[in-house]
Formats: C-alpha cells, sequence, structure tokens
C-alpha cells in the first residue's frame, strides 16, 4: 500500500512539474526573439539606404574618371593667362611705338606679328600632338623642349589630341605683355631681346560652324555644350636684336589648358 501510494505520489510530481510555467525560459526567448527583431530592423535600414546612394556614388566617380582622362596636365611651369591687362595693353603700346620700332625694328608690326604667331601655334601643338619634339629645335627653344618632354611623354593619346591646334579655331588673340630683356654678361657687348607673350583662345569645330552659318554664343566658354572644346594657349616668343646678332622668333613658353579646367580649379 505505502509503496503504491509513494509511486502514485512520484508520479504526480512528475506531471506538476511538467506542468509547471516556465517564465525565465520564456522571458530569455522573448529578449533574444526582441534583440533578434532589432537587429534585423537596425540591419535592414541603412543597408536600404546604402543600396539606394550606390548607383550615384558610382556615377560621381565614373565621371571623375572621364575628366581626369580628359584634364590636360599643365605643359610647363607658367602661371596661366586668360584676359588681357589694361595696364599691360597700355605698357606694350608704348614698349613698341617709343623703343622696340626706333631702336630695335623700324619695321615691326604687331599685326603682322600676331599672324605668325598663329601659324607657330598651329605648328608647334601638331608637333606636340604629335610627340615630335626634335623636330621643334628652331622653334622652341632647348629649354623648353626639356621642360615638355617628359609632360608629353605621359599624356594619353586622348589627352595628345587635344593639343593639336588649328589656325581657323581661334576666335581671340592679343598680346599679354611685351618687354625688352638686356643681358650685360658679356663687358664687351650686351645683349638685347624682345619678349612677347601671346594668349590664344580656340574653340575645337569652330571653322566648321562658320562654314555652316552658324551664330557663335559670346559666352559659349559656359556653356556645357561648349566646355570640352574651349581651349586657351599662351605663347611666349623671344628674339635676339643684338647688333649683329639677330634672330628668328622662338617659343619658350607653350602652355595649353581647358577653360572648364581652370574654374574648377578655382572652386
Amino acid at each position: 500500500m505505502q509503496h503504491t501510494l509513494i509511486r502514485c505520489l512520484g508520479m504526480a510530481r512528475i506531471s506538476l512539474t511538467r506542468l509547471q510555467p516556465r517564465p525565465t525560459v520564456a522571458a530569455s526567448r522573448g529578449q533574444e526573439a526582441g534583440s533578434i527583431t532589432t537587429s534585423i530592423s537596425k540591419t535592414t535600414q541603412p543597408v536600404s539606404r546604402s543600396f539606394a546612394s550606390l548607383p550615384q556614388e558610382q556615377d560621381k566617380k565614373d565621371q571623375n574618371a572621364r575628366e581626369s582622362l580628359n584634364r590636360l596636365p599643365r605643359l610647363m611651369d607658367f602661371p596661366e593667362i586668360v584676359w588681357p591687362s589694361a595696364l599691360n595693353s597700355l605698357k606694350n603700346w608704348i614698349t613698341i611705338q617709343f623703343i622696340i620700332r626706333p631702336y630695335f625694328d623700324s619695321e615691326f608690326q604687331l599685326k603682322d606679328f600676331i599672324y605668325g604667331a598663329k601659324q607657330a601655334l598651329q605648328v608647334v601643338s601638331s608637333k606636340l600632338m604629335g610627340g615630335d619634339l626634335d623636330s621643334l629645335d628652331n622653334l622652341v627653344s632647348p629649354e623648353a623642349i626639356a621642360e615638355l618632354r617628359p609632360v608629353i611623354q605621359k599624356l594619353s593619346m586622348t589627352q595628345r589630341r587635344q593639343l593639336e591646334i588649328r589656325e581657323s579655331d581661334i576666335y581671340l588673340s592679343f598680346p599679354y605683355q611685351v618687354g625688352i630683356m638686356f643681358d650685360d654678361a658679356n663687358d664687351k657687348l650686351q645683349k638685347r631681346f624682345v619678349e612677347i607673350t601671346m594668349v590664344f583662345h580656340v574653340m575645337r569645330g569652330l571653322s566648321e560652324m562658320r562654314e555652316r552659318g552658324e551664330e557663335i554664343p559670346w559666352n559659349m566658354g559656359t556653356l556645357p555644350e561648349y566646355q570640352d572644346k574651349v581651349f586657351i594657349c599662351n605663347y611666349r616668343f623671344v628674339k635676339e636684336f643684338t647688333a649683329g646678332h639677330q634672330s628668328d622668333w622662338t617659343v619658350n613658353v607653350a602652355n595649353q589648358f581647358r577653360a572648364i579646367d581652370l574654374i574648377n580649379e578655382t572652386k
């Protein structure tokens, strides 16, 4: 009888134990579920934002990559000149009228010089595009060639194609500065030089536009459809006028850049 009662009580304890709730386990499972839900929600939200921003970031990277491929590096260490200076223009006129013509070259005409400078720009830029700097010995100074050579060699073909300038695509040209230089290194003979810095504004395809009768906007340098076509060239010419040692005009600075690149640098 006792054994039977003991077995019954033991079975009752087992049943009660199975039927009792387990708050601790339930609470821990609930906390785990809550933590999992929270972590999922926290993870899901930023992931959706990052996926949304990926195309924009990629487009920006692609655009920057294209711009870097098209952008021309500085060909020479020379400050970029874009517009004329009123003060320099007055000084240039005085220098030409009262120094160059009376004492250096009585037949000097600025318009003739500008015409020859445009032709020189076309020849030099074409040689730079082709990487043929050896053929520029008589037109470009040895110092300028030495500085240009390593830069030209590193340019891509896309960048080199931008170097070639046609005279018919020049829509604005002016002398920025006309200077007189003297070299007294030789006590017996004073060397004299005239140096003229020229600025050319160029738009690729300008001659074709004119042939088609298209109107050329005055602010084309700021319009997106023309920004990749507008270039500015700074070329400096020098000539020796020493008595008995006169030389031809040669280029000692050749710098070309896109106007949009200069604008982006100043932002």
